[in-house]
């Protein structure tokens, strides 16, 4: 079950060709090594064959320089008949400047599944400006070259969201959880398997009756610097929508945090809110966890929406491992049962 309106894209079953697609940074390059761990622990665990797009694999300078050859590749991948997806290798910090170049046309009339996380928010909004689901989740040289093999809960979480048949999934807490740094270009580390700490669950900050609505969102930074352009949802893509928002490595401050969650209230957007949904937050310490969800409340309160149901720490964005969110699909959040339910 999708949202009025947003197309469900086909499923990706092994033996497909997905598409790596430098959106972002063309930092690839300086690592390889883990391109091609990433390729290969796809392919061995999901079937997957990962083709890299015409200008993929071109360079940082080069792609930082033509912005409009990123865009070209996502719309080769969309328009290419044997291409059945797209997942993007890295994120970055410039993917908004792909905005003049992109044509929702072309996402609409060629409806494939694309999956990232990070800068790739703004790709995965115009997907769902374009009424088409998109899927916020693991990119290729992250979660999916992790060092010693994708994790059980990734491959879980891509499955259900991307390669069975479609049907309603809970969500559930990592067992364990990752923020440690590896040097990517170290290929002697790649089959040393990072440190993990015991997961320790959600948060439920607010509320108490179930609500549920389409799926919207993204990283924080990259959804600040999309306000007010061309690639910002219009109001009716909000209203409804259980918000799934996420902070990057750049560790915001917790007061960012809710000076940004005004800007939403000042637009209306938690007005018309059915749930919000706040990923672990890298780099942030007990303390800043603690000043971030008052931070959440007050402004939810401030907002006129103190019942507004709010689950916290859920694994997805810059921690590890994270999972699949199908954005322009259903989420229903149920605070009493601690229970959150996705159609993707």
């Amino acid at each position: 079950m999708s949202a009025p309106g947003f197309l469900r894209p086909p499923r990706l079953p092994p033996g497909s060709r997905v598409a790596a697609l430098s959106l972002s940074s063309g930092f690839v390059t300086e690592v390889m090594g883990r391109y091609h761990a990433g390729a290969a622990q796809v392919a061995g665990a999901l079937g997957w064959e990962v083709v890299p797009a015409p200008n993929a694999l071109r360079g940082p300078e080069y792609l930082y320089a033509h912005p409009e050859a990123r865009a070209d590749d996502l719309h080769w991948a969309l328009t290419q008949p044997d291409i059945h997806g797209m997942l993007s290798i890295i994120g970055g910090d410039d993917s908004i400047r792909l905005l003049p170049h992109l044509r929702p046309d072309l996402v609409r009339a060629h409806p494939k599944a694309f999956l990232g996380f990070s800068d790739s928010t703004v790709t995965l909004l115009h997907f769902l400006r374009a009424g088409v689901m998109a899927y916020h989740g693991p990119a290729l040289l992250a979660d999916l070259a992790e060092n010693a093999g994708i994790r059980p809960f990734v491959l879980d979480g891509l499955r259900r969201a991307l390669v069975q048949a479609p049907q309603p999934f809970d969500l559930s807490p990592a067992p364990e959880w990752s923020e440690a740094r590896v040097d990517w270009a170290d290929a002697a580390l790649q089959e040393t398997p990072r440190p993990f700490a015991p997961g320790d669950g959600w948060e439920w900050l607010q509320g108490t009756a179930p609500a549920e609505g389409h799926l919207v969102g993204g990283c924080l930074e990259v959804l600040d610097m999309l306000c007010g352009t061309p690639g910002w949802p219009a109001p009716e893509l909000w209203r409804g929508a259980v918000l799934a928002l996420e902070t990057s490595e750049d560790v915001p401050a917790p007061t960012q945090v809710g000076y940004w969650l005004r800007s939403y209230a000042a637009q209306g957007i938690l007005a018309g809110a059915a749930g919000l949904m706040l990923a672990r937050p890298r780099g942030y310490s007990a303390e800043m966890k603690a000043e971030l969800y008052a931070w959440v409340r007050r402004v939810l309160a401030e907002a006129g929406r103190p019942e507004l149901p709010v689950v916290a720490n859920v694994d997805f964005g810059h921690t590890s491992p994270q999972l699949t969110l199908p954005l322009g699909g259903r989420a229903r959040l149920d605070p009493g049962a601690g229970r959150v339910t996705v159609w993707p």
